[in-house]
């Protein structure tokens, strides 16, 4: 039986938000300079930090036994690894990354189509020729070492590159014309780790921490005393609030109510607790919440 289980997670611009929603799950992790084996306050768990480009590869073949990569990137290397789970997160926003065609704004290509016979440079390449066969389009598709969009016009015709928001695209003067896929982070575990009891169980336990991490995301709680005789009220007047946890104070006549709700509604909601005769009103972050 192992004691230890190799997980790879990645580098650049996922780097921080992964080390964040690690931290989030109660996972103390620290990075040294130039080195890709971070430390984390977890005996039971070894960690590498390597492009997401690579992880899939590494963990088919067993030099890991998990790893936090893209989908798009699993499926752009067809590595038979088993997905364990989505976790829902990227650089900026929680909104899945897309990988898309894009051409200068003055191009005069409108869909994939006018592409027929031309250039296109990405990093991407098996994710491009799958869409431009299913399109019946055949081009020319170059690898792409980086810095992609500056390729266009004088290069290539257009370029196929992941964006989140599209806003360094807009920066360099290019135009979405396709989305190819949508691609949020997976962690994906080797056939034979996941065969091991002892490492299943442990990745299990990750996961749950993680997903617990991903589901506070955006949520507060929010904690607050009123006169049981306007309980009933509260809960009828305030929607969000249908399944607190109530309970009883030493003073007669009086309740605890216990809630998670969305951050973004708290501005709202708090005015009108207080005019409901709300008192004591604590707002909370939360580190975890598991379902």
């Amino acid at each position: 039986m192992s004691s230890i289980i190799k997980i790879g997670l990645p580098s650049g611009s996922l780097q921080e938000p992964t080390l964040n929603l690690f931290a989030k799950a109660g996972f103390h992790i620290s990075l040294f300079k130039r080195n890709y084996k971070p430390a984390i306050d977890d005996p039971e768990i070894e960690l590498r930090l390597l492009r997401a480009q690579e992880i899939s590869r590494y963990v088919e073949h067993g030099y890991l036994d998990c790893g936090i990569t893209g989908r798009d990137w699993t499926e752009e290397n067809g590595s038979d690894v088993e997905v364990i789970c989505s976790l829902p997160y990227s650089k900026a926003t929680s909104a899945p990354t897309r990988w898309v065609l894009a051409v200068p704004e003055e191009s005069p290509f409108r869909s994939v189509k006018d592409l027929q016979g031309k250039r296109i440079a990405t990093e991407a390449v098996g994710l491009t020729k799958k869409f431009l066969e299913k399109h019946g389009v055949q081009a020319e598709v170059e690898f792409s070492w980086g810095a992609t969009e500056v390729k266009v016009p004088d290069l290539v015709d257009a370029i196929v590159d992941i964006t989140e928001t599209g806003s360094s695209l807009r920066a360099n003067k290019l135009r979405i014309i396709e989305n190819l896929t949508e691609s949020f982070p997976q962690m994906v575990a080797n056939h034979a780790a996941m065969s091991d009891s002892w490492k299943r169980g442990k990745l299990e336990r990750i996961v749950l921490l993680l997903q617990g991490a991903l589901n506070a995301r955006d949520k507060v709680g929010l904690k607050m005393n009123i006169a049981e005789n306007q309980l009933k009220n509260l809960l009828s007047t305030l929607p969000s609030l249908r399944n607190p946890t109530v309970s009883h104070l030493a003073q007669s006549d009086w309740v605890a109510v216990e809630t998670v709700i969305d951050e973004k509604v708290v501005r709202e909601i708090i005015p009108q607790l207080k005019a409901l005769g709300a008192e004591g009103i604590i707002e909370y972050p939360l580190n975890k919440l598991v379902y």
